[in-house]
């Protein structure tokens, strides 16, 4: 059984226990940054509950430079875990028991190396309505441009143990291309202190509003960016629009084309909404997701 490394931070009155996390992907640098920042920002004495800091949860992927460690399995897809399985699996069951023991869960994302992600903070659509009620305050709260709510089907994420314990949890996903990108972590350290002085664990006056669009979208698949847009064939992807730009279904997100420019295959949007997703490594492969969009016909609010 192993233990993630991690930093508790305990406050000097009551309050929560906020759970934040990291580097469940070893490609993803922002969050890692973050959370380290965040362990100097804090101030225990006028702190109310306490707060577990894990900067990066997949030690083993973190080493090698990849999204997945030695096992191939992606961590976010191997939860709730098994304490005598591979490592990867250990890790996820140590993950989820501090999931387990936490009041509120924030887990920060980006879009690794091969692909680059509109700022976005999510939560699953979860069928107790005071569950869900917490989970659209923090998602708001944190402050980044889409709001995004999507099934709470999709199984084997960090999300997916939050939501079987009843315990209100949100990720943000912001940036990637296997930088660590100044933005998107002084993002990222504003909307974890801007959620903490919503849950009243710190005095933090609430942000001036960036949110431009809320989506809620229940389909089966919602949330799931690695399934949209599959590259038709093997070669080399030039995209045709840029991440937060709205597009109508049919509309040209790119091209694949072959060394030569004589297989040219274009990708089209399969539906109207915000591209969000975009691959950041030009060589493609059959299958691998090019774009990802979260379509507007779902929206809530288009605008705050």
């Amino acid at each position: 059984m192993i233990e993630l490394r991690h930093r508790i931070i305990t406050g000097g009155s009551a309050g929560p226990r906020l759970l934040i996390t990291g580097g469940v992907h070893g490609d993803e640098y922002e969050p890692i940054a973050a959370i380290r920042r965040l362990m100097k920002l804090i101030d225990s004495p006028r702190l109310r509950g306490s707060v577990t800091l894990v900067p990066v949860v997949n030690e083993p992927a973190f080493w090698r430079g990849t999204r997945t460690g030695d096992d191939g399995l992606d961590l976010a897809r191997t939860c709730p875990g098994n304490a005598n399985a591979s490592m990867t699996h250990r890790i996820a069951h140590a993950l989820s028991k501090l999931i387990r023991a936490s009041d509120f869960y924030i887990d920060l994302h980006t879009g690794g190396i091969a692909y680059d992600i509109y700022p976005l903070t999510g939560y699953m659509l979860h069928d107790d309505k005071a569950v869900l009620d917490q989970q659209r305050r923090m998602a708001r709260t944190f402050n980044l441009p889409l709001v995004w709510g999507t099934s709470a089907k999709l199984d084997g994420r960090s999300l997916s143990v939050a939501r079987d314990a009843k315990v209100p949890a949100i990720y943000a996903e912001h940036g990637g291309g296997g930088a660590c990108d100044a933005a998107g972590v002084h993002d990222y350290v504003d909307g974890c202190l801007n959620v903490m002085g919503e849950l009243g664990m710190m005095d933090h006056p609430p942000p001036r509003s960036r949110v431009r669009h809320v989506i809620e979208d229940a389909r089966d698949r919602s949330g799931h960016l690695q399934v949209q847009h599959p590259a038709p064939i093997d070669g080399f992807f030039e995209p045709a629009v840029t991440l937060g730009d709205v597009v109508q279904a049919g509309q040209l997100l790119g091209h694949v084309y072959d060394f030569f420019g004589e297989d040219e295959e274009p990708v089209r949007a399969a539906e109207a909404g915000i591209v969000l997703m975009l691959r950041a490594i030009n060589k493609v492969s059959v299958g691998e997701a090019l774009a990802a969009i979260a379509a507007t016909t779902m929206a809530r609010e288009n605008e705050s």
